[in-house]
């Protein structure tokens, strides 16, 4: 078979051209630490590796979301520990205004400490959390929960909802409470009950301060126990938060080490093949050089 002269050339041409891309397809690779640098390199890896870092991306969402559960669930938790020290504060005032040697004027006096109390309690009732939504009305986060009134009951203005945020492919984890549930549980308002006893120690001769004692002392504790297990509940939510964030950061590590496996280069095995694609290359241009150098004329 007659092989021309430019066929020689073209043959060689490629040749070398093909040893060249592949010479700079592997300085890529050690340029960069990666296995996979197009999906044409490892298809199925690339398929895998593509889904770990979909699924490492949501983890990290969820993470995140944790921390903002974490975030709402302490302040919330914070808020009724003020709470139910305010109440254990106004029960403590219930039980020394019992005495019968207390004068008018002195009951008097309670009434207007226990109106600060009060004050007190319905300022925390109205917290907002640091975007400045409110943490006891519901889904209604801009609607202020408790309103006072002229004749000086206090109204919920909230709806019922809790406020869920997505911790995990499974889980919606309440992170509110709503304020009817910690200020009125059952229908028994903990503003009522400090507000009819501060109208009873305002009442000249005192006559029935010991049954409004004895009426506000049962009411505080139902207030009081109710805070309570509310906050046993948020607590117990601050512990599943903490345990799934325990689970997400074992879960990021093996979704990096297999995206390590599949991505990361064997950096002294890609040394190696770069080295013998550099003489492969060079023995391909010695021998173009030798071929495209001979001639019938050399030998005449």
């Amino acid at each position: 078979m007659r092989v021309s002269t430019s066929t020689l050339y073209d043959q060689g041409t490629r040749s070398m051209l093909q040893q060249q891309d592949s010479l700079f397809r592997l300085q890529q690779h050690l340029s960069t630490g990666k296995r996979i640098m197009t999906p044409s390199d490892d298809p199925i890896g690339a398929a895998r590796a593509h889904e770990l870092a979909q699924s490492l991306s949501l983890n990290t969402q969820y993470a995140d979301n944790r921390y903002r559960a974490a975030d709402s669930l302490q302040q919330v938790d914070s808020t009724l520990g003020s709470v139910s020290n305010l109440i254990q504060s106004v029960r403590t005032m219930a039980v020394a205004a019992g005495n019968p040697a207390f004068s008018d004027s002195e009951r008097k006096m309670m009434a207007v400490e226990l109106r600060g109390h009060f004050d007190e309690l319905l300022g925390l009732a109205n917290t907002r959390d640091e975007q400045g939504n409110y943490l006891f009305s519901g889904f209604q986060g801009n609607t202020r929960p408790f309103v006072a009134q002229d004749d000086d009951s206090v109204t919920y203005e909230g709806d019922h909802g809790q406020r869920l945020i997505q911790v995990s492919s499974s889980r919606q984890l309440p992170v509110s409470e709503t304020g009817d549930a910690i200020f009125e549980p059952g229908g028994l308002s903990l503003f009522q009950t400090i507000e009819d006893f501060i109208d009873e120690l305002e009442t000249p001769g005192g006559a029935a301060l010991s049954g409004a004692v004895s009426t506000a002392l049962q009411d505080l504790d139902i207030a009081l126990d109710n805070v309570l297990a509310k906050r046993a509940a948020v607590g117990s939510r601050l512990q599943e938060v903490d345990a799934l964030q325990q689970i997400g950061e074992d879960t990021a590590i093996q979704y990096q080490q297999s995206l390590s496996r599949l991505q990361d280069l064997d950096f002294a095995q890609a040394i190696s093949d770069m080295t013998r694609q550099q003489a492969l290359l060079e023995a391909a241009q010695k021998t173009f050089t030798r071929v495209s150098g001979l001639s019938l004329f050399n030998l005449i």
